[in-house]
Parts: structure tokens; C-alpha cells; sequence
């Protein structure tokens, strides 16, 4: 008898623990197993960016998540004992409600998401391990083996493999994880006394080689990041004294490293995979790119590829959309990793700047930076840019329909920003609400002609108005909303199951609106037309 389990998911880390809860909270039959005999203890990311936390917003765990974290706000530079630089977090271009990093171990992180999914009915079966599998158009036959020694075979419809960088399921594939090997750091996590504002990360120069520092929230400890490494083996002592040997010239203060909680030599890549998939099996996370830990990429970027790929996994699955759907996935995620190896690069080069001249001329770079306001903004709003996630999207995604331009966020970015423009605002709290939804929302005004007979399961409208108005009232009194969203009187906005704008216009027509739909390949079985 065929297992009941619609989706094997194989690595029980925050990429499959995230793809787990999405596919359970949309009322699939998840099985979620990793061959590590228990949760790990240790971390190695701690970095969440603004567009994680909002990820974590829509999945209902922000608040156990922000519990855990240390709040970001800036990025501080020295050089051989001088602050260079403070670049305060400057948000006012991408708004969101989460304008900060948080740093949060990630043995925290999975327990907050390890409940999230108890609580859907998914317990994590520790010691399983994917041994092979095969597959044909109709399902994936599955090799496990239990701690025991035992074996399974399991028939499943799908598998996604978010066993990590030397992930079983990537090879079975036979994908190649392209790119290249970079140098080896030492990594510490360690309690420090320092007199620094627990705020920011700081960058440190000592004039032959970069340090960073990562503040903890809890126990007065920090991430600690060499650009050269001690021999394996090294005494954590030691490798404090090394620590503690070099920042305290290149704060230009005391900075005493105690012993370390933790410590690994970590040779980093810059690779990925040229597809996420094959057929029924799909790949996510460090299974299908490895990054730098520069710019703390990895971890999110994981987890956004296992929200893009649940939703539409769960609509092909339950029959509210084609198989084609599915295809989507490698070509958005593809192009979004090619542009985050080229960003960490770009991070890796300035953590590890060893530069003859870098003491020289840093002072002077960043001096001008300082104190010309408007190339501040500017350097911080880029640097922001790209290590938030907030400004990466689906412009060229054959889900997205080319709008003409508005005001609001274009077909292919962020509808969050309906909900970040003010925070405070009771229209902008009930868009952060939606997008909590595991549907397709379209959101239209009282004055636009839209009337659906009976809704699709799969699809929310909302009305934004008075509250009082049209099919699916949303509050808006303020209209403060329908200006952050560029929604005029008598326009429209189609917005994905995972917050991205998949279509817009200025006036309903129920043509445009089922060329998005088919776009995506779904099955509207009713239909949403024009009021006559």
C-alpha cells in the first residue's frame, strides 16, 4: 500500500523545517526526517534579514523568533584603533515592518520552527537517512534507513532535499554545484567585555587583516569572525588570546575574549546548482548553493526558496493548478542566488580586505562618506539593499504581468510594503494580516467593477475601503494603505501566495485578470469577471 505522505522532506534544518510548516499549514501530509541522531547544538547562522522576519511574519512564528534575536540596526568600521564609520540603518526606501537583522543562534531559530511544525502534526524523525531514490511521472520511490539499522521504502509524490551542502538528494540528481572554493576563516562564539553598543555589527581593520563582530542577545557573547585561521586542534584559550591580541588594537579599546562556547575552521565556497529539480524531486538551501558567510546569506536565501516552492507545490499537489506551475521555481530562484554569490563576493572581499594601502586609504574613503550626508544615505541604502532581501524579487518571472507604471510596488516585488509604510496605521495592520493568508489575494476599491459568483478556494478578495463595502471588506479608514500600494479608485491588485505582486492595472477587466491566473497556471473553475 502506497505511503499516504504527499511530501518527503529530507533535512530538518530552518530550510526544511520552513518548507515542512508551509506545505502542513496549507493541509498537505508532510513526512520530515534527517539523518542527525538529535537537534544540532551548535550554530552557524545567525543572521535574519528584513525579508526572512517578514517570511516568519506570514508564517506566524515572528514573535517567538524576535523573542530569541538581537536587534541590528547599523554597521560600525575601524581601522587600527579608529571608528571610521557608523551606517545607521536607513529603511526609508523599503518599507517594512522589520527595519533591522535580527541575530538569532540557529539552534533557536529550529526550535521556534521545530514547535511551529508539532503544532501542524509534523514531528522530525531524527536519525532517518535518505540512502537513494528513483522516480517516474507519477511518484518518487524513497530509500531510508532507520538508527536501528533497519530499512524503508516509502513511495511518495514529491521529495525536496534540504540536506545541506553535501546533500544526498543534489547528487542523486547529478546537479553540479558550480562556482569556486575561497579561503578558510576561524569562527568563534565567545563572551566578550567591550565597552560597544550591542546594535551593530562591527568591522575591524588592523592594518594587515579585517575581524568582525556579531553581538548575541543573551550572555554577553559574540560572533567572532578571523580572516585567517588557527591549526585544527587549536586550544580554545588560545584561540581567544588570538582573538583578544588583535581587537584591541583594532578597536583602539579593551576587549577582553573569554573562552569560547564554540569554535570551527570554516573553508567557505561560492557555488550553486544550474536547476533546483527534476521531475518530482526538488532541491533547497545549502543543498543547492553554498555562500560566504560574509553577509549571512545562506540561511535566508534557504528559506525563502522553500516558502516560493511550498505554495506552489501545495496548488499542484491539491489540484488548483497545473504541473507547469512548478517550473517557476528554478526559473525565479536560479537568477535570485546568481545575484546573492555575486553580492557575497563582493562582502567577502571587503571582510577580508588585506590591501597594502587599505590603512591608508580607509580613513580616508570612509572620512568622506561620513561626513557627506547624501553619499551616506546612499552607501547605506545600498549595503542595506542588498543584505535585506527587501529589494530582490521576480521582475522576469513568467508569473508576473508587465504593468504600466504606478506608484505603488511593480508586478515582481514586494506587497510588504503596503504593511510597512506605517505600522501603526489600522489598513496597514490588516494587509500584514493577509498576507498571513495561505492564498492568492486580489485586492480591488469599492468603486472597482469586480463580482465573483462564488470564490476560489484558492483565492482571497479583499475590498479596501471603509470596511463596510464590497466582497471581503479589508478596514482601509485612512486610506493609507491604498496610497502605499499605488491602489487608485477602480484598480486592482493580484498579489502571490507568498507576498509577491503578480499583476496590477488601473482598471478591472476580467481579461487581464485570467491572463495573470493562467499565467500561474491555475485552474479557475469559476472565475472572477466585471461588474456589467
Amino acid at each position: 500500500m502506497a505511503d499516504e505522505t504527499q511530501v518527503l522532506v529530507a533535512g530538518a534544518g530552518p530550510v526544511g523545517l520552513t518548507a515542512a510548516h508551509e506545505l502542513a499549514r496549507r493541509g498537505l501530509r508532510v513526512r520530515l526526517i534527517d539523518a542527525a541522531p538529535q537537534p544540532a547544538t551548535t550554530s552557524r547562522a545567525v543572521a535574519t534579514h528584513p525579508r526572512t522576519l517578514e517570511t516568519y511574519d506570514q508564517m506566524g512564528v515572528i514573535e517567538e523568533i524576535l523573542e530569541q534575536g538581537q536587534q541590528i540596526r547599523a554597521f560600525t568600521m575601524f581601522s587600527r584603533g579608529r571608528r571610521l564609520v557608523r551606517l545607521a540603518a536607513d529603511y526609508s526606501t523599503m518599507p517594512t515592518r522589520y527595519p533591522f537583522t535580527a541575530i538569532v543562534e540557529q539552534v533557536d531559530t529550529e526550535a521556534v520552527l521545530r514547535a511551529a511544525v508539532a503544532r501542524l502534526g509534523v514531528e522530525v524523525e531524527w536519525g532517518t537517512r535518505l540512502t537513494g531514490f528513483t522516480q517516474d511521472t507519477e511518484q518518487v520511490v524513497v530509500g531510508l534507513e532507520h538508527a536501528d539499522g533497519s530499512a524503508e521504502s516509502v513511495e511518495v509524490p514529491w521529495l525536496l532535499g534540504c540536506d545541506g551542502g553535501h546533500s544526498t538528494v543534489r547528487k542523486r540528481l547529478g546537479l553540479p554545484l558550480l562556482g569556486e572554493s575561497s579561503e578558510t576563516w576561524m569562527l568563534a562564539d565567545a563572551p566578550v567585555d567591550v565597552d560597544l553598543p550591542r546594535d551593530s555589527i562591527y568591522w575591524i581593520h588592523t592594518g594587515s587583516q579585517a575581524l568582525m563582530m556579531v553581538p548575541f542577545r543573551r550572555g554577553g557573547r559574540w560572533r567572532l569572525l578571523d580572516t585567517t585561521t588557527a591549526p585544527h586542534g587549536t586550544d580554545a584559550a588560545l584561540i581567544a588570546d588570538r582573538f583578544d591580541e588583535k581587537l584591541g588594537p583594532g578597536l583602539g579599546r579593551t576587549a577582553d575574549v573569554r573562552t569560547p562556547t564554540w569554535t570551527s575552521v570554516f573553508t567557505f565556497q561560492q557555488r550553486m546548482v544550474p536547476r533546483m529539480g527534476e521531475g518530482r524531486v526538488f532541491v533547497a538551501g545549502d543543498a543547492a548553493h553554498v555562500h560566504s558567510p560574509a553577509s549571512g546569506q545562506g540561511m535566508n536565501t534557504g528559506i525563502q526558496e522553500a516558502y516560493n516552492l511550498a505554495w506552489k507545490l501545495a496548488l499542484v499537489e491539491q489540484g488548483h493548478a497545473a504541473r507547469e506551475l512548478l517550473d517557476s521555481y528554478s526559473l525565479e530562484r536560479v537568477p535570485v542566488g546568481e545575484t546573492l554569490l555575486g553580492s557575497t563576493k563582493k562582502a567577502t572581499f571587503l571582510v577580508q580586505l588585506k590591501n597594502a594601502f587599505a590603512p591608508i586609504a580607509l580613513p580616508i574613503v570612509f572620512g568622506v562618506i561620513r561626513n557627506v550626508t547624501p553619499l551616506r544615505k546612499k552607501v547605506q541604502r545600498q549595503v542595506l539593499g542588498g543584505i535585506s532581501g527587501l529589494q530582490l524579487g521576480y521582475p522576469d518571472s513568467p508569473l508576473t504581468r508587465p504593468a504600466a507604471t504606478v506608484s505603488g510596488p511593480r508586478p515582481g516585488t514586494r506587497a510588504s510594503v503596503g504593511a510597512g509604510a506605517d505600522p501603526a496605521d489600522p489598513g496597514c495592520q490588516a494587509w500584514a494580516e493577509e498576507l498571513r493568508d495561505t492564498r492568492w489575494t486580489l485586492a480591488v476599491t469599492p468603486d472597482t467593477a469586480v463580482e465573483v459568483p462564488t470564490a476560489e478556494a484558492w483565492l482571497s478578495i479583499r475590498t479596501l475601503g471603509d470596511g463596510t463595502e464590497g466582497l471581503g471588506p479589508l478596514t482601509d479608514p485612512n486610506g493609507r494603505l491604498r496610497a502605499a500600494l499605488g491602489i487608485e479608485p477602480g484598480g486592482w491588485l493580484l498579489v502571490r501566495p507568498d507576498g509577491y505582486v503578480a499583476a496590477r492595472g488601473r482598471e478591472f477587466t476580467g481579461a487581464e485578470l485570467r491572463q495573470a491566473l493562467a499565467a500561474a497556471h491555475l485552474r479557475a473553475e469559476r472565475g472572477v469577471s466585471p461588474r456589467s
